[in-house]
């Protein structure tokens, strides 16, 4: 089976089910070894706010050291984010091994009248998932009430009922009371952790035996909002024997209760102190959930899809200045528009649209809704990129653009900043085969235009009616596309591979450039992809239109290649200066080894061993980089004269970021499963550069939203951090996808065990790094770090003059 066909499969299923209770998700459990029994399991109901509180409860576990399984729905794209291990979506090949277990059994139980629901089928499949990786903690948001819910089929060790609102009402009852009993159900025998009040509390009361309290003031749990410092909230919690300060990069006095609740349930399943509370919180970031895009105008995405959420979202945003207000909606068709209208703040102008999905309602009918409920001029735009695109050309800078109404809107809006269009290396008939191939072609689709993608050829993601638009377009002008055979169901985007001569992507951007649904966004990503008529702005960094050369300075004991050498200060500056001799174009000074097994380094150690060095180099003629993880030992090196901040932990740091705006230099964000590495851990990728390709994605786009341009955002595929040596080599040869990010692109190979592969073992793979230098600059890289200057700058220079012997 292919994966297109399980997720087909998959989506297929009913929606909602034909009879109450959970007994068609038991019998699925058990038709695979009730994979529930052995996990410790966390259930997060409510009707706003679970899932940001089940993010919440994962970071802060996960930074506690423990392994940790996160199940959330819905999906802003694709399906396998619903179910994630240490943050790591399931692999497709995970996927599709469930539903191969499962097809039958599950089919029998459709004969029968009594087929899971897609939802209960996903929820087993992340059970399944979790018990196969043998995670400590498995985190399960609740999909609607609690009673009935396909994740009330385990025991769990915590639970909470974040907040009680009217929702599902033909499902879950017609009063607060009603539903927030309903929802009481996840209780085990441990206090229940709620933010309810009022009558909504009193019922939770009569259903358990005893409730845990989280709120601003007279409860078990305090949780105070210290207002909005930039994009992030500033909170306190504190319970009977704790307390945490931090801050929260989700916005909203909501969120200080959700974090108490995300914190009392933590402490319920694992030792916990509060420096690790404060950190987990502080990283807890949450696609559509009061997202700031941009500061001019502000731009927001946040999916309330009901009333009180709505609510939630205009007290938030009261606290930003701006002048006039755009706002963006679309919502599903069984909600509650006028409330929902009424909730959200007085708009200047409203453009109605409508997500690509079968449930979501006309923008005529919401046209209605906003005349009759709210000032402001009200426009029909049709499809949410073009709304979206429409708000933002008529908001001034000093204005503000709101998308909300539902998290398929969000995610619609979101492609925007998210979307990739990736260049693909296409020599062959085996590599055009291995590219549809990832993009779930199906085989007779690859057969038949495998011929057909020797060419240019761009692997992106879009909706359904974009993809049937393009393969027309692309067909008239004698080009090719091949679609996923994944069918399109919620509002899923699909792969699509197009393929043609640069003449055909050149006339297929200028067809694209006025028309709707988004399709003139996509052709400006694509003339960027393809580098069709695009001038790059240049700020003066020496990698600007070149191969730069990155100097590894280790100022540590314990490096795995240089450890000892340069520990001494005279030895570290001669090495530096001889480095500058050679041509070098940056200086990486690092304090703290990052080898598998190092042991990490205190803050006052580390900058101990880099600032003297940094100070007596600040002279030279050549940039300087601080190596490190951490904002702290960052900000003295800034200070001390670095000029680039290298953070192999892809801003694990919430401060990083907003260190590097603050100081206006370049960052360098790796792709790290852990740093120092763990030489014990092992990651199933399905495809290592597309899984990695899309991990820097959401990192780059935070340091964007933090303020940085994206040509100050340097990415590392981050060779050796949690990659095989096959893996790694596979990084090395497609290292030009990389440029789909819009940003620079930093290969770190030098020295490293991934040469074993081809017979260089340690201590004699110079000449192997020097050769993976060569490649590495034919294939775009931007920087190469290295420890042997004078060898690599050859190889770049070398390169360069193959490339264009008069550039020199």
């Amino acid at each position: 089976m292919e994966y297109h066909e399980a997720a087909n499969f998959l989506f297929d299923l009913r929606r909602y089910p034909s009879r109450r209770g959970i007994d068609a998700t038991r019998a699925l459990l058990s038709y695979v070894g009730d994979p529930h029994e052995g996990l410790a399991c966390v259930q997060v109901a409510g009707s706003n706010g679970k899932g940001s509180t089940a993010r919440m409860v994962e970071r802060v576990l996960r930074e506690a050291g423990l392994d940790v399984g996160l199940f959330t729905s819905p999906h802003l794209d694709d399906v396998r984010e619903r179910v994630r291990i240490n943050g790591r979506k399931v692999t497709k090949r995970a996927l599709t091994e469930f539903v191969e277990a499962t097809r039958e059994p599950i089919l029998e139980a459709a004969a029968d009248g009594d087929c899971p629901t897609f939802f209960e089928a996903n929820t087993v499949l992340a059970l399944w998932a979790f018990a196969r990786a043998d995670v400590d903690v498995a985190v399960l948001e609740v999909g609607i009430g609690g009673r009935y819910d396909a994740t009330s089929a385990v025991s769990p060790v915590a639970s909470c009922v974040t907040s009680v609102s009217l929702e599902h009402t033909e499902m879950l009852g017609d009063t607060v009371e009603e539903i927030a009993r309903d929802k009481a159900q996840v209780a085990g025998d441990h206090p229940l952790v709620t933010g309810a009040d009022g009558d909504a509390l009193a019922a939770i009361r009569d259903e358990v035996g005893e409730v845990l309290t989280v709120g601003p003031s007279g409860v078990d749990v305090t949780a105070t909002y210290g207002g909005r410092e930039g994009v992030e909230g500033r909170v306190s919690l504190s319970g009977p024997d704790w307390s945490v300060e931090t801050t929260l990069p989700q916005l909203g006095a909501h969120q200080a209760t959700n974090a108490g609740i995300a914190a009392a349930l933590c402490r319920q399943v694992a030792d916990v102190d509060e420096a690790t509370v404060a950190r987990g919180l502080a990283s807890a970031h949450w696609p559509g959930r009061f997202e700031v895009m941009s500061r001019s105008p502000l731009t927001v995405l946040d999916g309330a899809h009901n009333p009180g959420a709505c609510a939630t979202v205009a007290e938030t945003l009261s606290t930003f200045d701006y002048d006039d207000l755009h706002l963006v909606v679309g919502a599903m068709h069984d909600k509650d528009h006028g409330a929902m209208a009424e909730a959200l703040p007085d708009p200047a102008h409203v453009y109605t649209c409508r997500a690509d999905i079968d449930r979501a309602e006309s923008p005529e009918v919401l046209a209605r809704v906003f005349e009759n409920h709210v000032g402001g001029a009200v426009h029909q735009e049709g499809n949410v990129t073009d709304a979206l695109a429409t708000a933002l050309d008529r908001a001034g800078p000093d204005d503000c653009v709101l998308v909300t109404g539902s998290l398929y809107v969000v995610a619609e809006a979101r492609e925007r900043w998210t979307r990739l269009d990736v260049p693909k290396r296409v020599t062959d008939l085996d590599e055009a085969e291995a590219v549809l191939a990832d993009a779930d072609v199906t085989d007779g689709g690859i057969w038949r235009m495998r011929g057909k993608g020797v060419h240019r050829v761009v692997k992106t993601r879009v909706q359904p009616r974009q993809a049937q638009y393009l393969k027309e377009e692309l067909l008239s002008l004698g080009g090719e596309c091949a679609t996923s055979g994944l069918s399109a169901q919620d509002s899923e985007r699909v792969d699509v591979v197009l393929m043609g001569t640069l003449a055909q992507f050149r006339r297929l951007t200028e067809t694209l450039a006025d028309q709707p649904y988004g399709l003139s966004e996509l052709a400006a990503t694509l003339r960027e992809a393809l580098e069709i008529g695009v001038e790059s702005v240049e700020r003066g960094y020496p990698w600007e239109g070149r191969t730069a050369v990155m100097g590894i300075l280790n100022v540590t004991p314990d490096s795995f290649h240089d450890g000892g050498e340069f520990e001494e200060h005279e030895a570290a500056v001669a090495r530096a200066e001889a480095m500058v001799e050679a041509g070098v174009d940056v200086i990486d000074v690092g304090g703290e080894s990052t080898r598998p097994g190092a042991d990490p380094v205190p803050d006052e150690e580390e900058i101990a061993r880099v600032v003297p060095v940094i100070e007596t180099l600040a002279d030279l003629d050549v940039l300087l980089s601080i190596d490190t993880r951490k904002a702290a030992v960052a900000r003295a090196a800034l200070e001390a004269g670095a000029d680039v901040l290298n953070d192999v932990s892809g801003l694990a740091d919430p401060e990083m970021r907003h260190l590097a705006v603050e100081y206006d230099v370049p960052v360098v964000v790796m792709h790290s499963i852990e740093a120092p590495v763990d030489p014990d851990t092992e990651v199933e990728y399905d495809d290592v550069v597309e899984d990695v390709l899309e991990a820097l994605s959401e990192r780059v786009l935070l340091a964007e939203k933090a303020g940085l341009d994206r040509s100050q955002v340097i990415v590392d595929p981050g060779l050796g951090f949690g990659k095989t040596r096959h893996e790694n080599f596979e990084l090395l040869g497609r290292l030009d996808e990389f440029h789909a990010l819009g940003c620079p692109v930093l290969v770190g190979h030098s020295h490293k065990s991934m040469f074993d592969l081809v017979g260089s073992e340690a201590g004699e793979r110079l000449p192997a790094t020097v050769a993976a230098t060569a490649v590495a600059a034919e294939r775009g890289a931007d920087i190469v770090r290295v420890h042997d200057v004078p060898e690599n700058v050859a190889a770049v220079r070398t390169q360069r003059a193959a490339s264009d012997p008069d550039d020199l």
